[in-house]
């Protein structure tokens, strides 16, 4: 499904506070992965994770996402990559306040113009899955932190993305909810086939999972 070659990104590059992020990164990513980015704080393995997703630009290299280098992108090009074949969870929740739970999962569904029937039977589907379905009439700020970052993966899963791009899902989780969401996570790539790429430096994270791939000062070791 992907495949980096080559992928090189600075921050602040020709400056006194040049960060070599990523060095000379060779990866490929198959179709129905589950898999961690691991390593220390600072290590890349976040801004690796930007970059898969098209959140970030790199400085050279190319990143093949079913075929198509999407460094070659326009940034309406990437905008809609990311809308249509991607989904996102970030540590911070990012849900829309205003809107109650069943309006935060089929968000992207609406964006992308499913029809209101649709939105609402999978919208019910994955809110069952990950057991928040007696939530949906609920505003954000009236749920727990575990119950929001489902709400929070449901949104990223509903529209059927090819890939799900986690960063940090369990950090403000107790290890209950952890332990929950992990084991949601694996249930919707064994169930729905959806390739899931994690950014963690959590343990359970790490012994969830089928394959870790290790960064260290910006290098896959």
């Amino acid at each position: 499904m992907i495949e980096l070659r080559n992928v090189e990104k600075y921050f602040f590059k020709d400056d006194p506070r040049e960060i070599h992020a990523l060095q000379d990164i060779n990866l490929t990513l198959e179709d129905g992965e589950f898999s961690l980015l691991s390593g220390a704080s600072g290590c890349g393995k976040t801004t690796l994770l930007n970059v898969i997703g098209a959140l970030d630009t790199v400085e050279s290299g190319s990143i093949y996402f079913d075929g198509r280098d999407i460094t070659k992108l326009s940034e309406d090009e990437r905008t809609t990559l990311r809308l249509e074949e991607m989904g996102f969870v970030f540590q911070a929740y990012n849900l829309v306040p205003v809107l109650t739970v069943e309006e935060n999962i089929g968000f992207i569904m609406r964006l992308r113009g499913f029809s209101s029937d649709k939105i609402a039977k999978r919208v019910l589907e994955v809110a069952k899955i990950l057991e928040i379905e007696s939530k949906l009439s609920f505003l954000p700020n009236k749920l727990s932190g575990g119950q929001q970052q489902r709400v929070a993966v449901a949104r990223a899963v509903a529209s059927k993305p090819k890939i799900i791009l986690a960063d940090e899902p369990t950090a403000n989780l107790d290890s209950k909810n952890s332990h929950k969401l992990i084991d949601m996570m694996r249930e919707l790539n064994e169930k729905e086939g959806m390739t899931v790429i994690f950014a963690s430096h959590d343990e359970l994270v790490r012994d969830s999972v089928r394959r870790i791939i290790r960064l260290e000062d910006g290098r896959l070791v």
